[in-house]
């Protein structure tokens, strides 16, 4: 029991980052690592990217509307079921925001279990998003149910080799899985540039 819970969660952390950064060899091929295009001028392929103005950080003056363009940068099909994804790094910046009248616009969960929401779309904190720096693309919107197609195989294979390193026990652990963009509209991304 405790050598499956070890490996659920080896593979987890595994497949968390390949499903954000993965390269696609031998693995997913992560979100962020498809080319990327001002969503002006998207086209199908690429993801869209809407770009904060400032290298590096927010804007000093009016910064939440950079994560509303991000947000009207989908489609209303895809806004329904929108989400925010970004680290806590960049969690902790956002949670920071305020509107004109002082209010934040970060909002806790009202309830156990609920995400917190960002102009009431939920969070979700994913460790393997970029932080914010120049260039980077530390935030992402959309539908990800529509927008990232998983394709898991059920169950893990589990090779016991009690021969290989005498008198010890090996125990081969294998899962497949895989992972891609599906729907190159359903999720846009902030990029902490100029343009």
């Amino acid at each position: 029991e405790w050598l499956a819970e070890e490996v659920r969660i080896a593979f987890a952390e595994q497949e968390g980052t390949a499903f954000v950064t993965g390269d696609g060899v031998n693995k997913p091929k992560g979100f962020i690592t498809y080319p990327t295009v001002a969503n002006a001028s998207w086209s199908w392929g690429n993801l869209g990217f809407i770009a904060t103005g400032v290298a590096g950080g927010f804007a000093a003056t009016h910064p939440g509307d950079k994560l509303l363009d991000l947000i009207y940068a989908a489609k209303a099909a895809y806004r329904a079921n929108g989400t925010f994804v970004m680290n806590r790094s960049t969690q902790s910046a956002v949670r920071k925001l305020k509107d004109g009248q002082g209010n934040y616009l970060w909002q806790p969960s009202n309830s156990p279990g609920e995400a917190p929401t960002l102009l009431g779309y939920p969070i979700a904190e994913c460790e393997d998003m970029p932080n914010i720096a120049t260039d980077s693309l530390a935030i992402a919107f959309g539908d990800f149910q529509r927008g990232y197609l998983i394709v898991d195989r059920a169950g893990i294979r589990v090779l016991r080799d009690p021969y290989s390193a005498k008198p010890y026990v090996l125990f081969y652990t294998t899962k497949r899985v895989g992972g891609g963009v599906q729907d190159f509209d359903a999720i846009k991304l902030l990029k902490f540039a100029l343009s």
